[in-house]
C-alpha cells in the first residue's frame, strides 16, 4: 500500500521537473519596451502605447501559432500583416478623450488579436488544402 503511494509520489514529481517555466510574457514585453519608449522619444507617448499594446498581441498569435513556423505561408502570413499594420498607425490618430489610452488600445488590441488569429488559420486552411491535393495529385496510385 505504500509502495503504491511513494511510486505515485515520485511519478509526480519527475512530471513537475519536466515543466519548464514559460517566459512569453517577458519576452512581449522585453520587445515592446523599446518601441514605447522611442515614440516616448519622439513625443508621441499615447500612440506608442496603442503601436506597443498591438505589436503585443502580434507577437502573441505568432507564439500561439508557432509549431507552423516551418511553412513558408506562416511568414507570407505574418509579413503581409505587418504591412498592413504600418498604414493603420501612421494613419490612425489616438482621440483625445477623458477616457484613458488603455481603454481605447485593449479593445482594439484584443480584436486585431482576433483578426491575426483568424488569418493565419485562413491561411492554413487554404494552404493545407493546397498542399495535400497536389500531394495526391503526384502520388502514383
Amino acid at each position: 500500500m505504500f509502495d503504491d503511494y511513494e511510486q505515485q509520489q515520485s511519478s509526480e514529481e519527475s512530471e513537475d521537473d519536466s515543466d519548464e517555466v514559460d517566459y512569453t510574457g517577458l519576452k512581449i514585453l522585453a520587445s515592446v519596451i523599446p518601441v514605447f519608449l522611442l515614440f516616448i522619444f519622439l513625443g508621441r507617448a499615447e500612440m506608442g502605447f496603442a503601436v506597443s499594446v498591438d505589436l503585443g498581441m502580434i507577437i502573441l498569435a505568432v507564439k500561439l501559432q508557432w509549431e507552423k513556423r516551418r511553412y513558408i505561408w506562416f511568414w507570407a502570413t505574418i509579413v503581409v500583416i505587418f504591412a498592413l499594420h504600418i498604414p493603420l498607425f501612421l494613419i490612425a490618430r489616438v482621440p483625445k478623450t477623458k477616457l484613458p489610452t488603455l481603454g481605447l488600445s485593449l479593445p482594439i488590441g484584443v480584436l486585431d488579436f482576433a483578426i491575426i488569429w483568424g488569418a493565419l488559420r485562413i491561411a492554413e486552411a487554404v494552404f493545407s488544402k493546397r498542399s495535400s491535393s497536389s500531394d495526391h495529385e503526384q502520388s502514383p496510385d
